[in-house]
C-alpha cells in the first residue's frame, strides 16, 4: 500500500494591485488607530489654538475696541480664516512635523517602506490622512466658532462648494505638508516653518477679506501668491454671505498648488527614500 501526503496549496497569489490596495488601506487604518488611542495632540493642537484665535480676536478685540454692534462681521470674517488656519496646521503637525522624525533618528520610514507599495503611494498615504485629519479639524471649529465670540458668526452655508472645497483645501495644505517635510534638511526645518509658516499664514486672508487689502494693494497683491489665501476666501463663499475672490478663480488655483506641491512632495520624497 503506498501512502499518500496531502499537500495544501497557499493559493493564487493576490494581484499587485489588490496588494498595494490593501496596503494602503492597513496604512490609513494604522495611523487612524495611533490617532484613536492618543487623540490628546490632535484634540490640542486643534482645539487651544482655534479657541485662543477665536476668543481674542472674536471676544476680546469686540468688547474693547469697536463694540458689539461689529462683533457679527468679525465673527463672520474669523470663521472662515479659522477653518483655513486648522486645516493648514492640521497639514503641517499631521504631515510634515512626521516625516522630520521619521526620515531623522527614528527611521521609521524604512518601515513603511517596506509595505507592497510603491514610495509614491506612501507618500499618498500620509496625505490622505492629513487631509482626513483637517477636515476633522474643521468640523470642531464650528462649535467654538459659534459658542465663544461675542456674537455669533453670520452662518450661510452653500454646500455643493463647502463639500468640494474643504476636501480640495485640506489636500493642498497636506500636500504643503508633504513638501515641507522632504525639501528641507530635518535639522534646518523648524526655522523653515518659522520664516515661511508665518508669513504663510498671516497674510493668507484669514482675518481679513481679500478685497479689505485695496489701500494697501501691493499687499493685495502680494497675499495672491499665498495659497492660503484661496483657501481662506473659498470658505468665505462656502459658509458666509461675505464678499470674496470669485470661484471661478479659487477652484483652478487651489487645483494647481495642489498638483504642484504634491508633485513635488513626492518627487522629494522618493529621493530621500531611495538616498
Amino acid at each position: 500500500m503506498t501512502a499518500t501526503t496531502a499537500h495544501t496549496s497557499p493559493g493564487p497569489p493576490r494581484p499587485p494591485g489588490v496588494a498595494a490596495r490593501a496596503a494602503f488601506v492597513s496604512l490609513l487604518a494604522r495611523d487612524f488607530t495611533v490617532l484613536r488611542k492618543q487623540p490628546a495632540n490632535f484634540l490640542v493642537r486643534t482645539i487651544v489654538q482655534t479657541l485662543l484665535f477665536v476668543f481674542v480676536l472674536g471676544y476680546v478685540t469686540p468688547k474693547i475696541s469697536q463694540g458689539f454692534s461689529g462683533a457679527t462681521a468679525v465673527a463672520t470674517t474669523l470663521l472662515a480664516g479659522m477653518l483655513a488656519i486648522v486645516i493648514l496646521f492640521q497639514g503641517m503637525f499631521t504631515v510634515a512635523l512626521p516625516l522630520v522624525q521619521e526620515f531623522g533618528y527614528t527611521r521609521e520610514i524604512e518601515d513603511r517602506v517596506l509595505a507592497p507599495l510603491s514610495a509614491r503611494l506612501v507618500a499618498l498615504e500620509k496625505v490622505v490622512v492629513g487631509s482626513l485629519q483637517g477636515l476633522l479639524a474643521a468640523l470642531l471649529v464650528f462649535p467654538i466658532a459659534m459658542l465663544v465670540p461675542a456674537a455669533r458668526p453670520d452662518l450661510q452655508i452653500d454646500w455643493p462648494v463647502l463639500l468640494t472645497l474643504a476636501p480640495l483645501a485640506a489636500l493642498m495644505c497636506s500636500s504643503l505638508g508633504l513638501y515641507f517635510g522632504t525639501a528641507f534638511d530635518p535639522r534646518s526645518v523648524m526655522a523653515v516653518f518659522t520664516v515661511l509658516l508665518t508669513p504663510v499664514m498671516w497674510l493668507g486672508c484669514t482675518l481679513y477679506p481679500w478685497r479689505a487689502l485695496q489701500p494697501v494693494h501691493w499687499v493685495q497683491v502680494l497675499a495672491l501668491v499665498d495659497p492660503l489665501t484661496y483657501v481662506s476666501e473659498g470658505f468665505r463663499a462656502a459658509v458666509t454671505p461675505e464678499d470674496h475672490l470669485s470661484l471661478v478663480v479659487v477652484y483652478p488655483v487651489l487645483i494647481a498648488f495642489t498638483g504642484l506641491l504634491l508633485w513635488q512632495g513626492m518627487r522629494h520624497f522618493v529621493n530621500r527614500v531611495i538616498g
